[in-house]
């Protein structure tokens, strides 16, 4: 099958105040009513964990994703600042203000670190500097994806741009065909071996990282409905992948697996979420759009188990860590829940505002970070 490259879409570009004003109204998935969250109800802890540490970076109302490789952890706030954390302490490696609104971030490979401004610019810092700043041709809610000495990019018209590492040069775009519509939310954007696997619209697709090139797509879900926000179907972040099975979300119509070798889809089950998803060569975990936790095969996405006791707290992703699966709330709360069966296992507390970001590991330390710019770190004992 050929791929047609689109170098210029103008359609794009006349429906782009469109996609802000859609994203933007509250209430256009799932009515305008306000839904009673579930009480917290008393518990005995069953794993114990402690908080070892607290930073903070300033407000973050973008869609973040803290970045982690090995032993750091990269974060960012609405006001531009950026800094590379110690995930062990919690001390700042390096902090850098760049003066200018984020619209997402953070992409990195614990050197270099890369944003997305609201005056559709990357920006790429390492040691506490600034390398470059590219204009994009259209706005990003996905943060940049670093590797190979690469930086990539997810744009909100579903061009995927790739810059050298250190210089900023333009390497490569591959623009798709794109509905009028997408989500102000992170998107699908991750390797396996020497593919790079991007989520555009419904789908699922393999590029060449050298050169832009679609190896292959796969469709996790197809547009229905009548108008555009009823058709509107977007992968949303975060994604699991296990050996070559990546795992993906489409909002509030499936879940699917893909095998990544052959380009193939190996299942897809119906799902109500607007979160990404984790799991492991097992089990799946995502949070459904009205709170309810879910636990399936990663084999047939055949459900195991499920959890009501967290129903409209407004979720996070959820992130697998142990035996725990762990998930923050609206309320600043981070649930425990057991992987086995949805059990509460604990519930750390933070600064009581909403958590913004899922959590995140990194070197055994458990990390939340919250919408007043609180950044929290948790041990087990």
């Amino acid at each position: 099958m050929k791929y047609k490259t689109f170098w210029a879409f103008p359609q794009i570009r006349r429906v782009f105040t469109a996609i802000f004003i859609v994203a933007l109204l509250p209430g256009c998935f799932g009515g305008t009513k306000k839904l009673q969250p579930a009480e917290l109800q008393p518990f005995t802890p069953l794993v114990s964990a402690r908080q070892s540490w607290t930073a903070r970076i300033g407000p973050v109302s973008f869609p973040l994703q803290i970045s982690v490789a090995s032993s750091v952890i990269g974060v960012a706030g609405d006001d531009g600042t950026v800094a590379l954390l110690d995930a062990q302490t919690g001390r700042d490696i390096w902090r850098l203000a760049l003066n200018t609104p984020i619209a997402a971030g953070v992409g990195g490979d614990g050197k270099l670190l890369a944003v997305v401004t609201k005056a559709n610019e990357v920006i790429a810092m390492q040691a506490g500097r600034e390398l470059w700043r590219q204009k994009l041709n259209a706005q990003a809610f996905t943060a940049p994806f670093v590797a190979g000495e690469r930086v990539f990019v997810l744009a909100a018209d579903r061009s995927v741009n790739a810059f050298d590492g250190q210089t900023g040069r333009k390497l490569w775009t591959q623009q798709r065909p794109a509905e009028p519509l997408v989500l102000r939310q992170s998107g699908v954007m991750l390797a396996v071996g020497d593919t790079l696997i991007v989520g555009l619209s419904g789908r699922l697709a393999g590029l060449n990282p050298a050169s832009g090139s679609v190896q292959w797509e796969v469709p996790i879900a197809t547009p229905r409905g009548v108008n555009d926000v009823e058709r509107l179907v977007d992968l949303v972040g975060s994604a699991s992948r296990v050996g070559e099975s990546v795992c993906v979300r489409a909002f509030q119509t499936s879940i699917g697996c893909v095998n990544s070798t052959r380009g193939s889809l190996v299942w897809a089950k119906p799902a109500n979420g607007v979160q990404g998803i984790d799991g492991d060569d097992q089990f799946l975990f995502g949070t459904e759009a009205d709170g309810t936790v879910i636990g399936i095969k990663r084999s047939d996405g055949e459900r195991v188990w499920r959890s009501d006791r967290l129903r409209n707290r407004g979720l996070t992703a959820p992130l697998l860590a142990g035996r725990s699966v762990a998930i923050g709330d609206a309320t600043g709360y981070l649930h425990l829940l057991s992987r086995e069966d949805g059990t509460l296992l604990n519930r750390l507390t933070t600064d009581g505002s909403t958590i913004s970001a899922a959590p995140v590991l990194a070197n055994n330390t458990l990390i939340a970070i919250t919408r007043s710019g609180g950044i929290f770190g948790f041990q087990p004992e």
